[in-house]
Order: C-alpha cells, then structure tokens, then sequence
C-alpha cells in the first residue's frame, strides 16, 4: 500500500467516526415528556340552567383523548403542577347573547356567545372547582366543573404535532 493509498484510507475513517459521532443524538429532548392533548368540555346554555359535560375531568386517563391505534395503551402521567389545558364548546340555545364566566383557582371567560349559535374557547385551569355561569342570564342556574390533578403525556398519540 503506497502513502497515498495509506492517507487516504485514514482520511476515510476519520470521516467515518466523525460522522458516526455527529449520528448520535442527545440523551434529553425538549419534549420529554410531550404536553397533554387538551380536554374538551361541552357546555350548554339554556334559560334555566348552564349544563357542563363531563362534570368533573383530570382524574386519570381519558381514553377518549387518544388516537383509535393507541386506546389500549396506557397514557404514561406527566409529573407536574401545570394547568390543564381546557377547550370548551358551547352552545347557547337561547334567545340572548350571554358571556360565559369560569370561576374558580383560576378565572376565564368566553368573550361574547351569540344567541342560539355555539362557539368555543381554550383556558388553562389549575387544579379545583370551578363555577361556570352565563353573565348576562339570570335565571340559568350555574354549573360545576372539578379539575383534577392527573396530566397525561401525548407521546402516544404519534399523529400530533
């Protein structure tokens, strides 16, 4: 083997190791573990009453947050203080526009909802219980809604972004 051949072949395999080292990936992930999918939560606005669905959420898994190829594995806890992310659909089936009121460890309200239309809004809620009320209807009767403190991570649910 000449010099040329010898240089050469070393070149190649400082090449080979270099990218062999720059393969490896780090250990931690920013993502690690992944946030939760949010909860959604319908509520109803009548004359006579708030209604929310489901009553009470963050108690343990929801099968109903993953994908159908992952409903039979388990939903792996995140370990953290953080606030539920909450998405809430409402409906309000009567003749009034009406704000919708979240009180509790944490307030949100649901900007203006249209007379018999629906319409959504995303809040973050820490652990406890919550009243929901329509501001502008008197006559409907609050409704309740408890926070638990279980956060599940989405890492199985591959087809999130």
């Amino acid at each position: 083997m000449g010099p040329g051949r010898a240089r050469s072949a070393v070149v190649g395999v400082v090449a080979l190791l270099a990218l062999a080292v720059a393969g490896c990936g780090a250990e931690s992930h920013s993502n690690d573990p992944r946030p939760q999918v949010a909860t959604r939560v319908s509520i109803t606005v009548t004359d006579k009453a708030v209604t929310v669905s489901p009553p009470s959420i963050a108690f343990g898994p929801e099968r109903s947050q993953q994908i159908p190829q992952n409903e039979n594995h388990a939903q792996p806890p995140i370990k953290t203080g953080l606030p539920l992310d909450v998405v809430f659909v409402a409906a309000n089936q009567t003749g009034t526009d009406a704000e919708l009121e979240v009180t509790g460890p944490s307030n949100a309200s649901s900007g203006p909802l249209l007379a018999n239309s629906p319409a959504t809004f995303q809040a973050d809620l820490k652990t406890g219980t919550y009243v929901i009320a329509a501001a502008d209807i008197p006559s409907a009767r609050p409704a309740k809604l408890v926070v638990g403190p279980y956060r599940a991570s989405s890492e199985n649910d591959v087809l999130l972004p």
